[in-house]
């Protein structure tokens, strides 16, 4: 691989030349002298801690020894409380997520190397520390001026103090400078692997690689911890001394651990003189590779250096994880192996040409260079390359019409939409943050919370309709189910004793049975209630409930070891209320709707959650805003009536429909029938739901939202209860700031609309003096052609920084031309720092084979970004506002390249 120097040798440092292999080696060798244990890396599939997805840190695997369930190793028939490890890492979810990082910078990965010492109850912090710095400074010649050492500042919230014990080691057992130890608060140096489990405060060591010109001017202590990639921490030294409990709180642990983390790829690359991690012997095969492939050099353009970077990271993580058991899926860490190998196809097919299959020649590099010390996946090489290449097979089918049909999406726009990003993804197989990385390529947002609400729809329906087979028996394949009826007494009781009946695991989902339930499961658009499990301290939180052919399906966040007994189930009873406020607001506006609009009103579709409700009927048109309020007024006369809930559970279903009961959307009813009456003459519903047990529980009704959602059906949103109370405080505290801006108005509303008035009465001026601006530049731009073969080629830059602008100056432009003429315009908006770039061509050009949107293409590579358009004009959008000259440029080599 040739690259341009990137060494640390201009900066004066004197680091000695090792290989990774001996780095490493050599990492072995030292705490082998302090008597270690050297163990094996885990699977970067966890197999038996449903917390994890992927192994995120060196001391998942010894989890049960932190938490006192295990005292120490056993080896050989020898207890060992010292280890040390290198562990294959990732981090690409949850809470340690790098994936937006990755190849942008040079530091950050998906799948990295943590090399790691423990002490089980053993040593403590001043032996970590001690080593620590022996081990960089005496043995590896790190200079100690260059290093800080950053400790746990407290933290008053959790009562935890100032790590003081690690400030006066680092000043008695190093030779660190006294102000190169900073405080930091939990954010930085309180270490936790997840929501739950082992967790302690922590000492950073940061190592400052800037030029002594630069440090003197500035010291490290000033950067460390703010993402300056020359300042950065190479090792974590965690002192484990809680556990991390389900209800936040923390746990002291029976005995003191010692957990470091230092990131393999960070130190070889510091170690070998190396400003970027991919320049490091790590990833100098897998580089070399893609550059053969590709035919492309590392190290001469950015945009190519970006791909290829994310191309030899994402490989890694993909190929262990297929090695370790994970395999691409729309579910789980299978989902998230699909997304990481999409991302970096999309890379090689946008940047480096690859339109095949090229993955999975990557593989075999891998395997060779790792073979000595992760032998997994050179056994499985063959596997590997075969799930890898069958993934890409699939993905590249649809890749190129999903980025074509992305940029028919964005033209013009500055959002694309929850219904575009799910169509990418539900018919073209794009993840959602492949999306998104797209977008801001091109400088624009993604409706996430829309393409979200369209997945979670997705998702109940397939789990819905995926746990049953065609003989009407579920697929689930449960353990240690016992027989019996199920009862749901959530009508009655929302904490009961219980026995679990049978478990599973499924999708990646823990899923149990219980003999009866007081939670209430997904049904007639009413979510589910969740809660807690709790036995003799034991606690599993149950995060939702589902119907099947099984019974009420309990989703929990882990499974016990033991599902003997009697369990406590407890219903999360305030989250409970407020989906039954909005549950029974939902009949009381089901009644006003058709009291007001008319008996054409039937429901079509609903959601009643705990801070909003969502109802989609039949009306023909709109509903003003007069309606709304006068059906908001009568809902919340009939919430002050306080009419009392009559219950019935079991109505013959005949008997029912003569007293005029409401039959809900998508509810299959049998002989007999519950029904939920609010006043025989207003309101009376078949509803398996919940309810408040009058109506004035319910406090306030306020619509929050209307809208179209198919023709004929409108869709209304509300909140009630803590909901309706927080809308209410949020638009009191506007109007009240709105007031405090116009100053003592007798009428704010007047001077609102005066200001309106005034402001759109100097928007109209402005953009009339704007086209004119315009206008008269264009003008200068057409008064100067270049001649490229025959060809007039306009080119220049317009005030103003809109696309629409440039749009209509292009459409003017085209009416001005002469034939054989193209015309390339671009306008930068600076306060967003993109530039958009607007190809033109006439109509005898484009006879002879020449296309705006093809031109368009081009130059917008250029610029950072991409588009599209028609044969006569096309745009594109671009983050580099400074290669606008460089676009115009390649516009006269691309016309002298067509053949005319």
């Amino acid at each position: 691989m040739k690259l341009e120097d990137k060494s640390y040798a201009h900066y004066n440092i004197v680091m000695p030349k090792k290989s990774s292999a001996q780095i490493r080696n050599e990492f072995f060798e030292f705490f082998e002298e302090k008597e270690h244990l050297i163990v094996d890396s885990a699977p970067v599939v966890p197999k038996d801690d449903p917390t994890l997805l992927f192994t995120n840190a060196g001391m998942n695997q010894f989890k049960p020894i932190f938490l006192g369930e295990e005292d120490g190793l056993n080896e050989k028939g020898k207890l060992w409380k010292r280890a040390a490890n290198t562990q294959r890492c990732i981090r690409v979810s949850g809470k340690h997520n790098d994936l937006e990082e990755v190849g942008h910078d040079t530091y950050h990965h998906t799948l990295f190397e943590m090399l790691g010492n423990w002490s089980f109850g053993d040593y403590f912090k001043e032996e970590a520390i001690e080593w620590a710095w022996e081990l960089l400074v005496e043995r590896w010649g790190m200079e100690p001026d260059r290093l800080y050492a950053t400790v746990f500042g407290g933290d008053e919230d959790e009562g935890l103090p100032v790590d003081e014990e690690s400030i006066e080691l680092w000043r008695s057992k190093t030779s660190i400078s006294p102000d190169h130890i900073l405080k930091f608060g939990k954010k930085d140096n309180f270490w936790e692997m997840g929501d739950t489990g082992p967790c302690g405060p922590c000492s950073e060591i940061h190592i400052d690689l800037r030029p002594d010109e630069e440090r003197k001017k500035k010291p490290g202590s000033e950067i460390v911890n703010m993402d300056d990639p020359r300042v950065m921490e190479i090792w974590n030294l965690v002192f484990i001394q809680f556990n991390r409990l389900q209800d936040g709180s923390l746990e002291k642990l029976p005995a003191q651990h010692v957990d470091t983390g230092m990131g393999f790829e960070r130190l070889c690359a510091v170690l070998q003189g190396k400003k970027s991690n991919y320049d490091s012997d790590i990833f100098e095969p897998i580089l070399d590779k893609i550059s053969e492939l590709s035919g492309k050099a590392y190290g001469d353009d950015e945009e190519i250096d970006i791909a290829m970077r994310v191309i030899a990271d994402h490989i890694r993580a993909v190929s262990f994880s297929i090695a370790d058991g994970a395999s691409p899926s729309n579910e789980g860490r299978g989902y998230v192996i699909r997304r990481i190998l999409r991302r970096a196809v999309r890379y090689g097919w946008d940047r480096l040409g690859f339109d095949a299959p090229f993955m999975g020649k990557l593989v075999p590099v891998l395997a060779e260079e790792f073979k000595n010390v992760f032998p997994e996946l050179h056994a499985q090489q063959e596997y590997v390359q075969n799930v890898v290449l069958a993934e890409e097979r699939s993905f590249l089918n649809t890749l190129g019409q999903g980025i074509q049909l992305f940029n028919e999406m964005i033209e013009g726009a500055d959002k694309l939409s929850g219904d575009d990003a799910f169509k990418l993804h539900d018919t073209y197989g794009f993840p959602i943050d492949l999306t998104q990385l797209m977008a801001r390529e091109q400088g624009i947002s993604v409706d996430v919370s829309g393409f979200n609400q369209l997945m979670d729809e997705q998702k109940k329906r397939a789990r819905a309709a995926g746990k049953f087979t065609h003989t009407g028996g579920s697929d689930i394949q449960w353990n240690q189910i016992t027989d019996g009826e199920f009862e749901f007494i959530g009508y009655d009781e929302v904490e009961s004793e219980v026995e679990i009946t049978a478990s599973a695991v499924d999708d990646d989902e823990n899923l149990i049975l219980l003999n009866r339930s007081p939670f209430y499961a997904e049904s007639g658009g009413q979510i589910a209630d969740t809660g807690l499990l709790e036995k003799n301290g034991s606690v599993i939180k149950v995060l939702d409930v589902q119907k099947t052919l099984d019974g009420h399906v309990h989703y929990v966040d882990q499974l016990p070891e033991d599902l003997s007994g009697t369990w406590t189930a407890k219903v999360d009873v305030d989250r409970r209320w407020e989906i039954e406020k909005h549950h029974s607001a939902t009949h009381l506006m089901h009644a006003a709707l058709r009291e007001k609009l008319g008996k054409h009103v039937v429901q079509k579709g609903s959601l009643v959650e705990p801070n909003r409700l969502r109802f989609d009927f039949s009306h023909f048109e709109a509903v003003s805003k007069d309606e709304l309020e006068q059906v908001e007024e009568r809902i919340n006369q009939k919430i002050q009536e306080n009419i009392p809930l009559k219950e019935e559970r079991s109505v013959p279903i005949e008997e029912a429909k003569k007293r005029g009961a409401m039959m809900l959307f998508g509810e299959k009813y049998g002989e007999r029938v519950r029904m939920i009456t609010f006043d025989p003459n207003y309101s009376v519903e078949l509803c398996g739901g919940t309810h408040v047990n009058a109506t004035g529980k319910i406090g306030y009704f306020r619509f929050t939202h209307e809208t179209s959602v198919a023709a004929g059906i409108r869709r209304v949103e509300a909140v009630v209860g803590k909901s309706a109370d927080k809308t209410l405080r949020e638009e009191r505290k506007l109007m009240e700031d709105i007031k405090g801006l116009l100053g003592d108005q007798t009428d704010p509303a007047q001077s609102v609309q005066h200001l309106i008035d005034e402001k759109k009465a100097l928007e109209k001026e402005l953009k009339k003096l704007q086209h004119q601006k315009a206008a008269g530049r264009l003008d200068e731009i057409l008064d100067q052609p270049d001649e490229v073969n025959g060809v007039k080629l306009f080119t220049g830059q317009l005030d103003g920084g809109s696309m629409d602008r440039l749009k209509q100056s292009g459409y003017d432009a085209l009416n001005k031309s002469d034939t054989s003429s193209v015309i390339v315009l671009a306008t930068v908006n600076e306060e967003e720092n993109k530039v958009y770039l607007l190809a033109a061509i006439t109509d005898d050009l484009i006879g002879k084979g020449m296309k705006a949107g093809n031109l368009v293409s081009v130059l917008g590579k250029i610029v950072g970004g991409g588009g599209g358009g028609q044969p006569n004009l096309a745009t594109a959008g671009g983050r580099f506002p400074d290669k606008t000259n460089e676009a115009f440029e390649t516009a006269k080599e691309w016309i002298e390249e067509q053949n005319l």
